[in-house]
Order: C-alpha cells, then sequence, then structure tokens
C-alpha cells in the first residue's frame, strides 16, 4: 500500500477543515474564513510552483475583511521568497504526521474512556471554549465532510478532553484536539486518539493524519511516540499589522 503524499494531505485538509467558501481569483485559491483562523482563511496559488500576482490576492483579502494570509506549501519557495520581498513573516510552521490506521488503532480505547458524539454537546464546546476554539470553529466542523464526529474523553470519571474527526477518500484528519490543563499528561490525549482512529477505521479509513504546529513539543512528541510519520509541512506568511 503506497502511503499517501503531502498533496493528498493538504486536499484531506480542505475538505476535512473547510473554508465557508472558496474563489478563484487571478490564479489564487481565496479563502472566506468567517473568523474561523488561519487554516481556512489562508490565500494558497491555485498551482503549486507558480507565483500569481500577490496584489491581487491582497485586494481580495482585504475586500473580505480579512488581514493577508498565505499558506506556503511544499515546492513553493519562489513563493515564500516573493512574499519575504513584500516584508511577510514566517508564522506557525506545521508538520503533518500520518499513519495506518491499524498503528493507531490496534485495538479500542479502554471503556468509559472516550466516546463518539455528533453533534458535540455543551461540555464539549465548553471544552472547546477553554482552549480557545470557539463558536466560529465549530462552524467549521459542522461544514467538514462526512463521514464526522467529536471526540469526548473522560479520565478518573471527569472531563478530560474533545477532538474532531473527519474522513475524506479513505484518510481520516483529527482537528481540535483539547486536553483540559488537569488532565495532561496522564495518557487522556492518547486515549482520545485511539477512540478516533477506531471510528475511522469503522467508517473505512485506510490512514489517521494530524496536523500540528512544529512548536508544539508535547503533540509532536505524542504523534512521534505513536509511529506516525512526518509526511510535510507547510507554514504562513503574514504581513506584521500596521500600528
Amino acid at each position: 500500500m503506497s502511503q499517501p503524499d503531502v498533496f493528498t494531505l493538504y486536499a484531506v485538509c480542505e475538505a476535512t477543515w473547510p473554508a465557508k467558501a472558496v474563489t478563484e481569483e487571478n490564479g489564487w485559491s481565496i479563502r472566506n474564513g468567517a473568523d474561523g483562523g488561519q487554516r481556512v482563511s489562508a490565500a494558497t496559488a491555485m498551482k503549486p510552483g507558480e507565483v500569481p500576482e500577490i496584489a491581487a490576492a491582497e485586494a481580495a483579502m482585504d475586500a473580505l475583511g480579512q488581514n493577508p494570509l498565505f499558506m506556503i506549501r511544499e515546492e513553493e519557495e519562489a513563493l515564500n521568497q516573493a512574499l519575504e520581498a513584500r516584508g511577510y513573516k514566517i508564522k506557525d510552521p506545521v508538520t503533518i504526521w500520518l499513519a495506518e490506521i491499524d498503528e493507531i488503532a490496534p485495538e479500542d480505547a479502554p471503556r468509559m474512556s472516550a466516546f463518539t458524539v455528533w453533534p458535540p454537546v455543551g461540555i464539549m464546546e465548553e471544552l472547546w471554549a477553554e482552549g480557545g476554539i470557539g463558536p466560529a470553529r465549530l462552524d467549521v466542523m459542522h461544514r467538514g465532510c462526512d463521514p464526522k464526529t467529536s471526540i469526548f474523553g473522560r479520565t478518573n470519571d471527569k472531563p478530560a478532553g474533545v477532538a474532531y474527526v473527519s474522513i475524506h477518500n479513505d484518510i481520516a484528519m483529527l482537528h481540535a484536539l483539547e486536553i483540559t490543563p488537569s488532565q495532561r499528561r496522564n495518557g487522556s490525549a492518547g486515549r482520545i486518539l485511539r477512540k478516533a482512529a477506531t471510528w475511522a477505521k469503522h467508517h473505512g479509513a485506510k490512514y489517521f493524519s494530524v496536523i500540528v504546529t512544529q512548536e508544539n513539543q508535547g503533540a509532536n512528541a505524542l504523534y512521534s511516540s505513536l509511529n506516525m510519520r512526518s509526511v510535510g509541512q507547510y507554514h504562513y506568511r503574514v504581513k506584521p499589522v500596521e500600528a
């Protein structure tokens, strides 16, 4: 079984964590993020490796009331350099992790430690809100492709954390993993991932993936410990807002 490449994973991210709307303008994909965060708001070149007119993308994002933000994927060094020359700074480099589904879910999470729930219930929304994931990002989850679900984790009979997972073309992608501070470093995240992967396996997924910022050392260590492999990266370029 050949492993999906990074460009396949970019498409999975797009489908499982979608913008409110995407338009094609002057060689750019312009995303209306509706305040749902960077991933759903960043402009990308329609053809990787090309450098369309940057001013056109800036104008389109300005028309949406969004500060110009670009996603730089692999094989886009020319675009990366062009944006740097215009004063854009690197922000939030991320790593894309991938594993075959059986590596993450050789068995289900322990009974009563994690549950699949869709749509999310109030306590789950509260846990996300504590981690800065508010209504606009919940709207992104509801827009995500089917099948999808959310995971509610419990440890020592207390709420432990939440996550969202969706499947596109046999690849599950986990988003918005949030562990409540009092339940960190006790295996809660691993149990939520195992429940998400078990659910995904039952819905036909062959692979399990996740995206995480490179500065999040704890999360990257977790995914590495689960034998997930780094298959690529991307980062953003943003122009500092003038005071």
